[in-house]
């Protein structure tokens, strides 16, 4: 791994991961497509490029995380004494809302190596790239709705954490699916991204645990972590950005530019694995 690589692939990955377009889509095909470098990403390496991501979303949604945090307690304290406050503290809401969204993927687990490996397959990673521009551009066309954490339901929760669970295949964006799914269930289109970021914790953090395990049997270069590590800052500093301009896209309305942009990367690659062959 050089430092040019490291670089490249944590723009790839700060970009991708909060953008809809599909992080995991496009860093395969960076990988056996494009040849970066002409070696595979280091497992070790792709934990870490999610972590530094994750990073980002700790940096622009710390006063949620913060509220949330209280609120955990204060409710543990509640539990406790027997009492609930009347309303329910929104972060509170927020809180169950998120772990029933997180639920779904609990299903994929069983099956999880079965879709990692969905990644070797540029033909399913170049029509699931296809399928989010669909998503995103329906997602226009939705009408706007006005659930926030003070009024969505636990259903609208499980059923954004249903696109969740579906975007774990290669090529799905993870961001795009789960805000169509909220714009759909009539979430207010600001909360929908919100929620899809703040329900990105659990699983960008669950999801790389597992992994960890895997990644330091498989051998760790130790020699090459620091450049690993400027990696991940630049995946840091790129996906921070990104949550803004996607926050700006949201109030807005609009996400056609981006589902423009998956079918252009879905045919792209079609004609690049033909052009290989």
């Amino acid at each position: 791994m050089t430092l040019g690589s490291s670089v490249v692939l944590g723009v790839i990955q700060g970009v991708t991961e909060f953008l809809p377009v599909s992080s995991s889509g496009h860093l395969a095909i960076a990988e056996h497509l494009l040849n970066v470098s002409g070696v595979s990403v280091p497992e070790f390496f792709d934990v870490l490029l999610h972590l530094g991501t994750l990073l980002a979303v700790f940096v622009a949604y710390w006063e949620d995380i913060r509220d949330m945090i209280v609120e955990f307690f204060l409710g543990v304290g509640d539990l406790v004494h027997g009492t609930t406050p009347a309303p329910v503290p929104p972060a509170r809401r927020l809180i169950v809302l998120i772990i029933v969204g997180t639920l779904p993927l609990f299903a994929v687990l069983p099956v999880k190596d079965k879709i990692e490996g969905l990644g070797d397959n540029m033909y399913f990673v170049a029509w699931a790239l296809l399928a989010t521009g669909c998503l995103l551009f329906a997602s226009d066309r939705v009408r706007r709705g006005r659930k926030t954490e003070r009024s969505a339901t636990v259903l609208d929760a499980f059923l954004v954490g249903i696109g969740q669970a579906v975007a774990t295949c290669p090529g799905i964006s993870r961001s795009g699916t789960t805000i169509t799914v909220g714009c759909f269930t009539g979430l207010e289109r600001k909360f929908a991204v919100r929620f899809s970021f703040l329900m990105s914790i659990p699983a960008i953090l669950g999801a790389n645990l597992l992994t960890l395990k895997d990644a330091l049997e498989s051998g760790v270069i130790w020699e090459e972590v620091p450049v690993y590590l400027v990696g991940v800052a630049v995946a840091a500093v790129v996906g921070y950005l990104c949550i803004r301009l996607l926050k700006l896209v949201a109030e807005k309305g609009k996400f056609g530019f981006f589902a423009y942009y998956c079918w252009l990367a879905g045919v792209v690659t079609l004609a690049l694995i033909l052009t290989q062959k």
